[in-house]
């Protein structure tokens, strides 16, 4: 089994990228995306998940991270994509999007050999051993710089579910440890 793009070394920071099954812009509204904060805030209280940067996105997010203690950070990846993905599936419940989504994450399932109704992430997540500082420094402009390559934002600190934010001297919704260059 292949080891590239997984974290394998404890105590070792990470750049790590987690996607919906087919890229599905599931992260659209306020709430969706601080439903992800709220459950990233339980993982660096009761988990150990030390974050230095992060970018939530519709599809997708990013986030720069370590685990500290007991739980190593797939133990920690793994109960995130799990726990969010069923308060993903409740929160689709009253949207105008719920019939074709539900059935999308559905028909990911086809080939799983678990028994699993719906799936809302696609399988592992994509991890990077943060190896030095050039390397931090590029993966944490292209976190922060993602809301600015989509138009969502002009400047990277004006998007509220990222720590570009926090790298601006203001504060975000989740507690960040600052890379200090």
């Amino acid at each position: 089994m292949s080891t590239k793009y997984k974290a394998t070394e404890p105590d070792v920071g990470y750049f790590v990228t987690l996607t919906t099954v087919g890229w599905v812009d599931v992260f659209t509204r306020p709430y969706q995306k601080d439903m992800l904060i709220k459950n990233l805030q339980f993982c660096q209280k009761e988990k150990g998940l030390e974050i230095y940067a992060y970018c939530i996105m519709s599809n997708h997010f990013h986030m720069l991270c370590k685990a500290v203690g007991e739980i190593t950070l797939p133990e920690i990846m793994r109960d995130f994509k799990k726990f969010t993905s069923k308060e993903v599936i409740k929160l689709v419940e009253p949207e105008s999007r719920r019939e074709w989504m539900l059935k999308y994450f559905e028909d990911a399932c086809y080939r799983l050999k678990r028994n699993q109704k719906y799936k809302v992430w696609q399988d592992g997540y994509h991890a990077e051993q943060l190896f030095s500082q050039k390397f931090i420094l590029q993966k944490l402009n292209y976190t922060h710089n993602n809301p600015v390559k989509e138009r969502i934002v002009a400047k990277p600190e004006d998007y509220l579910y990222s720590s570009a934010r926090d790298y601006t001297g203001q504060k975000g919704d989740l507690e960040v440890v600052l890379l200090d260059f």
